[in-house]
């Protein structure tokens, strides 16, 4: 390992870490500026010209387009992005902005999600300078604002007014994948070759409002109550797609645990193996819903004319449209449904040449491992660069302890990561970069 790679990616993790960069989603957040003029300053001092743009005021972006030795091949993207999702410092045992080492790891908002990610490819492009080398082919490098809010002002938006600067990429790579799962007692690492869609839905009842003491059959509160329950129940059916199959084929094989794809009871079996990841495994095998706010009234005598609520859909590939219509239908005729948001599911091949460098530099640097494709049930900056044909898998490489909850830490209270994965990480990010 090269003990300087690794050394910057953890410097410049903990750098990261300690800029509040919290997206709430509105005017509150605190924006992506100060980090990407850390980010910017860093490629400046390696003697680089990178691009910066703001689709408002703070909510900055970075591209760096970096030549590679075969022109004729095909751009990548690689990219990160720089906002994290707000973190209560009342529930942390440690400063979520601290970057403390602590137990062998680093602690703070973004250390998983996905500054330590933005740390190795910023280590890797150091290194690259240093060592006077050019990657195989042009990267396109990235760090986008807005991806916790679904990237309206980050990659949605420079896709929109400036696609020219992703001319002539074909793929791209970014988080949520490359890291170690234990599958009963069997190390394997997931490289990411799809992702759920999005839709957050808001659901709105009106009724008559009055006082509280009266009768009253037309209650907004009642009628949104009544909704949220019929969608809460809903059973929404296994379905395995291309990656998913995959995934549980390669855990049967591995653990030896049956798997008869018409059969429910083999999926929930497999995805037992995965031990503490097994909430993120078991939501790529369906679509996927929860209630995430209500409001209504204001005075507990009053009966509020309306009621809302916020709805997290997350549809398998092929089910977007399908899954808003069927929530609609359960929400009757008295509550309407609202788009907040809607964005597209992907899924990558599962095969060709960056699939196998993924592969490649994994094995490499832990031989007898397995590697397998999985889905995750979040979003990515993939989705806005979909709509340039540019097709995206994740990759973060992490060798974690087995006992490690990773995929608690995304969005969790006390997130963390350990700095061992990180700086074995960077290794095996500079090995796959090298290959692809």
């Amino acid at each position: 390992m090269d003990s300087s790679l690794a050394d910057a990616a953890v410097e410049i993790a903990r750098d990261l870490i300690r800029i509040d960069t919290t997206n709430t989603g509105d005017e509150r957040s605190t924006g992506e500026r100060q980090a990407a003029e850390y980010v910017i300053g860093l490629l400046q001092d390696l003697g680089y010209e990178p691009q910066y743009f703001e689709a408002e005021p703070r909510r900055g972006s970075i591209v760096l387009r970096l030549e590679g030795e075969d022109q004729s091949r095909p751009a990548l993207v690689l990219h990160g992005h720089l906002d994290v999702v707000p973190a209560d410092p009342a529930e942390w045992t440690a400063d979520p902005f601290g970057a403390e080492i602590r137990d062998g790891a680093i602690w703070g908002r973004g250390a998983v999600d996905m500054k330590d990610m933005d740390a190795m490819m910023l280590a890797v492009v150091s290194g690259w300078r240093r060592q006077d080398v050019k990657p195989p082919r042009d990267i396109v490098l990235c760090f986008f604002a807005d991806e916790e809010a679904g990237g309206a002002l980050g990659s949605h938006w420079l896709v929109e007014h400036h696609p020219e600067l992703f001319a002539g990429a074909s793929e791209a790579v970014s988080e949520v994948g490359g890291f170690s799962v234990d599958l009963d007692g069997r190390r394997a690492y997931l490289l990411q070759t799809a992702e759920k869609g999005i839709a957050w839905l808001r659901l709105v009842a009106k009724g008559t409002p009055g006082h509280g003491s009266s009768v009253n059959r037309d209650n907004a509160v009642a009628h949104l109550v009544e909704a949220l329950a019929r969608i809460a129940a809903q059973p929404w059916p296994v379905h395995l797609t291309p990656t998913v199959e995959a995934l549980l084929g390669g855990v049967a094989e591995l653990t030896g645990r049956p798997f008869d794809r018409e059969d429910p009871r083999t999926v929930d079996g497999l995805l037992d193996a995965f031990g503490p990841a097994r909430r993120f495994a078991a939501a790529s095998a369906a679509t996927g819903l929860n209630i995430t706010s209500l409001a209504a009234g204001s005075k507990v005598n009053v009966v509020p004319r309306a009621a809302q609520a916020t709805v997290d859909l997350r549809p398998l590939p092929g089910q977007g449209e399908s899954a808003v219509a069927e929530v609609v239908r359960l929400a009757g005729p008295k509550v309407r449904v609202e788009t907040i948001h809607q964005d597209v599911a992907l899924e990558a091949p599962l095969d060709g040449p960056l699939v196998h460098a993924m592969t490649a530099a994994l094995t490499a640097a832990d031989p007898d491992a397995a590697v397998l494709p999985y889905m995750i049930a979040g979003g990515t900056d993939g989705k806005a660069l979909s709509r340039l044909g540019i097709v995206s898998y994740g990759f973060a490489p992490l060798l974690l302890p087995p006992e490690f909850d990773f995929t608690a830490m995304f969005h969790g209270v006390d997130e963390r990561v350990p700095v061992d994965a990180l700086r074995w990480g960077a290794g095996v990010l500079a090995d796959f970069l090298a290959r692809c």
